[in-house]
């Protein structure tokens, strides 16, 4: 991602809502103050736009990782590869998610009743996707405790 001055800090999240994480650190707005720059929000909060851009960009990096080939990993390593950092995701990022959703909701539902329909069914998404990762790890990985606990034996 780019992140240069002129840059809205709306459009950064629009990109990916995981840089969200950073702009909240800062106490940035980048809901209803999101057509703001990053240099004029910088300014404003007397922050280093570099550190931010950089913080930002270590963030959205962490999670990329070359050179795996799951195609040749043992099951019980593809097993624990999908709770550990697929499921885990999900379970950590929905609540976030859900918390922007509801913030929308409470600012501009008055304007966009349609957003009260899309929390709806994101909050049902979130339901279901626990459903069947509960079901996934129980039943097609057979396991009866959590992979960390595991881990610890």
């Amino acid at each position: 991602m780019k992140i240069t001055p002129e840059r809205t800090v709306g459009s950064i999240v629009a990109e990916d809502y995981r840089a969200a994480a950073v702009l909240t650190k800062y106490g940035i707005d980048f809901c209803c103050k999101g057509g703001r720059s990053v240099q004029e929000v910088c300014e404003k909060k007397n922050i280093d736009q570099g550190k931010l851009a950089e913080d930002i960009t270590t963030l959205l990096a962490r999670d990329a990782k070359e050179g795996e080939d799951a195609m040749n990993w043992p099951l019980d390593q593809l097993a624990d590869h999908v709770e550990t950092v697929h499921h885990r995701y999900v379970e950590e990022r929905g609540p976030i998610l859900q918390q922007y959703l509801a913030k929308l909701c409470n600012v501009h539902g008055d304007r966009h009743p349609e957003l009260f329909t899309i929390i709806d069914e994101f909050n049902a998404c979130v339901g279901a996707m626990a459903v069947h990762m509960k079901k996934e790890e129980l039943v097609l990985f057979l396991r009866t405790q959590p992979c960390q606990e595991r881990a610890l034996r």
